[in-house]
């Protein structure tokens, strides 16, 4: 995701695996104002992923490549090569701004793993940067979806070992966002800020101001339902998703953010909706479901199911950020027929986790507070 703004990860400077400061915004009744509470929390180191020796199916997972960057490239050459193991990846969008470079990933990406899966991210359809004369975003998600065939890069869900895996194509709509706004501040309007709606075309009947680009992605997953039918029958375990988030709080509340309006264009309620009829209202102990979109680590469980992003994201983001990247992603999400432990550092997921989520609050947090100025 690419904002025209100072993106929220860069409030942070903390290393991966030791025990360290964290700044911790609470809110404090104290003359109205924040005060930062120093907390100190030892962190466990987090063993790199790819390089764990297991026997069995393994299931990795990891969103917002951005490989255009060059030191995302590098990272990706620099993948361990396709083992003995049966090894499958989960790439949960945004991989590269142009079809040249989304082959070449797609094509290292399975050099490495036995098994690769993918769902587009809104990156995916720039058509900004294309050397080939696309009429508009969804003839160049056709072409994706052809190279992917050719690839063997696989968009449709599977079973494997007894493991349904069921990729989520999804996009957002502006009305998922049902928190209260940050008033009294001048916030610049989504099409200022989400570069989405110069990068892409659209048929006219698709628009970014309306639910329809949201139905119409969600639609693309109807043709599955009968696949998807027969795996909620006879698979115990299942691991769904997509690009975008399907709940609110999977994303900090808007005083903590940078772009306050951020969560008017991150996520989807068609998309829960159909994680819910996959894992079932109330969930249960083996439902996952994979995101990306926002560039934050987040693992959690809401309802009855596991809810985790792993992004590669930026490279500025990385220097920034508690769990660093490079050195432990992809991230395993199942091994030894079922899933792994939480990962760990996950800044805003672990601040969730012991501090209530309080949208009403609308008083900017005062990393924000500082880049505007009141009406």
């Amino acid at each position: 995701m690419v904002l025209c703004l100072i993106t929220a990860s860069s409030t942070f400077n903390l290393q991966p695996g030791r025990s360290r400061y964290l700044h911790k915004c609470m809110r404090i009744q104290n003359c109205g104002r924040y005060l930062m509470k120093h907390v100190d929390i030892t962190r466990q180191k987090i063993i790199p992923s790819a390089k764990v020796d297991t026997v069995g199916l393994e299931v990795f997972v990891v969103s917002d490549l951005h490989t255009e960057y060059a030191e995302n490239m590098a990272w990706l050459k620099g993948l361990p090569k396709k083992g003995k193991k049966k090894e499958v990846l989960l790439v949960a969008g945004d991989v590269a701004e142009t079809s040249e470079k989304f082959v070449l990933t797609m094509s290292l990406l399975k050099a490495s793993f036995e098994h690769v899966f993918f769902v587009p991210g809104n990156h995916d359809l720039w058509l900004r940067r294309e050397k080939e004369n696309y009429i508009d975003s969804l003839q160049k998600l056709d072409k994706m979806l052809d190279a992917c065939q050719r690839l063997g890069v696989e968009t449709n869900p599977s079973v494997i070992d007894g493991l349904a895996i069921i990729p989520l194509f999804s996009w957002y709509h502006e009305s998922f966002d049902r928190e209260k706004d940050i008033p009294g501040i001048r916030i610049p309007s989504l099409e200022l800020a989400c570069k989405d709606f110069r990068a892409c075309k659209w048929p006219d009947r698709l628009t970014n101001g309306d639910n329809s680009l949201a139905t119409h992605f969600d639609a693309m997953n109807d043709k599955n339902k009968d696949t998807v039918q027969e795996m909620l029958a006879s698979c115990n375990q299942i691991i769904s998703f997509s690009h975008f988030i399907p709940r609110l709080e999977l994303c900090p509340e808007k005083r903590m953010l940078f772009y306050p309006n951020l969560p008017k264009m991150i996520g989807s309620d068609f998309l829960e909706a159909r994680i819910r009829y996959i894992h079932g209202a109330r969930g249960n102990t083996n439902a996952c479901h994979i995101f990306g979109h926002t560039h934050f680590c987040w693992d959690v469980l809401l309802d009855g199911i596991r809810y985790v992003q792993a992004p590669l994201a930026y490279p500025r983001e990385r220097k920034r950020r508690m769990n660093g990247g490079e050195d432990w992603l992809p991230f395993c999400i199942y091994s030894k027929g079922e899933l792994t432990e939480n990962m760990s550092p996950c800044y805003w997921s672990d601040y969730y986790a012991s501090n209530p989520r309080t949208p009403d609050v609308t008083e900017l947090a005062p990393w924000v507070a500082r880049f505007y100025r009141k009406l």
